[in-house]
């Protein structure tokens, strides 16, 4: 699949969903993209430090306490004041996610680590909401246990202003093998095409 094609499938509106082998390329190509750069870095003792300490901080969280910070979350995305979000977008494993959007040349368009209830430790931007717990990259990553891996559909990305694929993998602590939180990654459509 061409750059032009994806543009034209994505600015008339359609998903790459609809087309059989354009979806099937972009699969390919994110999952290559996964094994080559990402899996790499995927567990870096930054980003299980990050998880493993809000993990220990946040372990008795009921579904009413996660919404709550959801809604938090919600509240202060576009504010000048964002106290919620302030400290997962200031942390030494988001640094080391805006390093590799910085190193990926335009391919990375965000990253963002999720903790054991899918709630966000750390991200190199604003993202709509902070719990992901009930999307497809946490159910069907942490959820999974280690090892896995969940590759998107291309889709326009609010957060981001692209069209992006994600892809989203079980972050593991090394010490105890022990699945902790997940990873997704946003990759701009055209970029990688």
């Amino acid at each position: 699949m061409h750059k032009h094609v994806l543009a034209l499938a994505a600015t008339a509106g359609l998903s790459l969903a609809g087309l059989p082998a354009a979806a099937d390329e972009f699969s390919r190509a994110l999952a290559t993209y996964y094994d080559s750069q990402i899996a790499t870095w995927a567990n870096d003792p930054a980003l299980v430090a990050a998880i493993n300490k809000q993990n220990a901080g946040r372990s008795g969280l009921s579904q009413a306490d996660i919404d709550a910070l959801d809604g938090k979350w919600r509240a202060q995305v576009g504010a000048a004041d964002a106290p919620a979000i302030e400290p997962v977008l200031n942390n030494a494993a988001a640094d080391f996610l805006r390093a590799r959007v910085d190193e990926s040349g335009g391919v990375i368009t965000e990253a963002f680590t999720m903790d054991a209830h899918g709630l966000n430790v750390s991200a190199t931007a604003v993202t709509s909401d902070m719990w992901q717990g009930d999307e497809a990259k946490f159910t069907e990553t942490y959820a999974r246990g280690a090892g896995a891996t969940h590759l998107s559909e291309v889709e326009f990305d609010e957060s981001t202003q692209t069209y992006q694929g994600q892809i989203s993998v079980t972050v593991t602590d090394p010490a105890t093998g022990t699945p902790i939180g997940a990873l997704t990654v946003g990759v701009d459509a055209e970029a990688l095409m």
